[in-house]
């Protein structure tokens, strides 16, 4: 498929099964061949702890700490589905833990200067345990449950073992806390 036009007046100079690389108004970037969202989830359990997960990523070689995450319709089955019923299910596939309601935080670009991609970051309050967590496949999702007033020192200590840290962990971080600080203390 090299050299054909893409939406918008792209060139996909390169195509894989996931990814397609392309040329516009002489930007190189990458998107999602089939996509309809990306969600990430502010998770916090009904005790105050934030959900993290750790996982091998094999594009910075380690592994990381993020906030659990994942695509909207990009298989068969999930195609049509909405970013919310993606973000509850991503919430139960890679943590095992269902919220008890979820509300877009905020939307935009991870990436901007190589990928089209825009995620929506979810709030998840009140989350409870009701399955295993992990993954699905061959992912290697641990699951984290993080007292927000040790975040910092956890993540810290994650660093110090080697761990990369997602910068959208301290977007959740300061959402949670907003969200979860008691109404007297709101500024």
């Amino acid at each position: 498929m090299q050299g054909n036009e893409n939406n918008g007046g792209a060139r996909v100079v390169a195509e894989g099964r996931f990814l397609r690389f392309v040329v516009r108004n002489g930007w190189e970037y990458v998107e999602r061949r089939k996509l309809s969202g990306i969600v990430v989830l502010i998770a916090a359990t009904r005790s105050g702890s934030l959900l993290l997960v750790t996982q091998p990523r094999e594009p910075v070689g380690g592994r990381v700490v993020e906030l659990p995450a994942g695509l909207a319709g990009d298989e068969d089955a999930f195609e049509g589905e909405s970013l919310a019923a993606a973000a509850r299910r991503e919430l139960l596939e890679e943590t095992g833990f269902e919220a008890a309601r979820v509300e877009p935080v905020v939307s935009g670009p991870p990436s901007a200067g190589v990928s089209s991609e825009v995620v929506t970051l979810y709030w998840a309050p009140d989350c409870v345990r009701t399955a295993r967590g992990g993954g699905v496949g061959n992912e290697k999702i641990r699951v984290h449950a993080v007292p927000l007033r040790r975040v910092e020192e956890w993540l810290g200590r994650m660093q110090r073992l080697g761990f990369q840290i997602d910068p959208k962990v301290l977007a959740g971080l300061y959402v949670a806390r907003r969200r979860l600080r008691p109404k007297g203390d709101r500024p």
